[in-house]
């Protein structure tokens, strides 16, 4: 069965179930769903938000987000606590930063940031090492 929610021309708002969509729509073609409170046959289905339960079965709610979801998730944060206590982040000027560090033009120190694909294999041909971080850097994440 589905429940659709019910307009009629004048606009009073009802329910109504029905075996299918199919069955609304013959049983709306024969002016055989009427409103339930004037009576009218001239009646449309209305905008209605879907169910969503307030939990699942058992009790049990969904899992938070902001704590890791096992061994992997774990090891991955713990990486990024270390990355982001061990090393300046750049942001956009990454490509720039390694480039000048590799080149002796400024002081040596870990750095983490972002680079367009493009730069990132330049820098990687030209012998500056690097390597892809598996996370986005909490400056860009919501």
């Amino acid at each position: 069965m589905i429940r659709y929610a019910l307009r009629c021309k004048e606009g009073h708002d009802f329910e109504g179930w029905f075996r299918s969509s199919e069955g609304f729509e013959t049983l709306r073609a024969a002016s055989q769903v009427n409103c339930t409170i004037c009576g009218g046959s001239d009646v449309s289905k209305a905008l209605m938000a879907p169910a969503v339960p307030a939990e699942r079965k058992g009790g049990a709610t969904a899992p938070s987000l902001d704590q890791p979801q096992g061994d992997r998730e774990a090891m991955l944060a713990k990486l990024r606590e270390h990355v982001e206590t061990t090393s300046d982040y750049v942001g956009l000027r990454f490509a720039d930063e390694a480039r000048a560090m590799h080149e002796g033009r400024s002081e040596t120190r870990s750095i983490h940031g972002e680079a367009r694909p493009e730069e990132a294999r330049k820098l990687i041909e030209d012998g500056v090492p690097i390597a892809p971080l598996p996370f986005i850097p909490k400056q860009k994440a919501n």
